[in-house]
């Protein structure tokens, strides 16, 4: 699948997840500040092992974690909805969550 196309997805599923937070009030961010659980991380680095260093603790060389639904967009900060993410693709994954979302 084409980057363009995949944008277009992105696009119209983070909108989508807005209307439904907005209907139903469903969110993980609470009065417009984001919660970050450091609990959560670390669950999600035990489960999943860095892809530089195979390392379940500690840093990731080249790889950020990512939050499959934007915390921004009304994602969780569980582990099931992170990835590990290259730097590179995390930031134009965060430019493009940002106007998106409006955060």
């Amino acid at each position: 699948m084409k980057l363009s196309t995949q944008i277009i997805i992105l696009h119209y599923i983070f909108r989508l997840l807005l209307i439904y937070n907005l209907l139903f009030g469903f969110s993980g961010v609470a009065y417009g500040k984001m919660h970050r659980s450091t609990t959560a991380k670390n669950e999600f680095k035990r489960e999943y092992p860095c892809p530089s260093n195979g390392n379940n603790h500690g840093p990731c060389p080249g790889y950020v974690i990512d939050h499959i639904v934007p915390l921004a967009c009304g994602g969780f900060d569980r582990p099931d909805n992170m990835q590990w993410q290259t730097i590179m693709d995390g930031k134009i994954k965060d430019r493009f969550e940002l106007s998106m979302c409006g955060k």
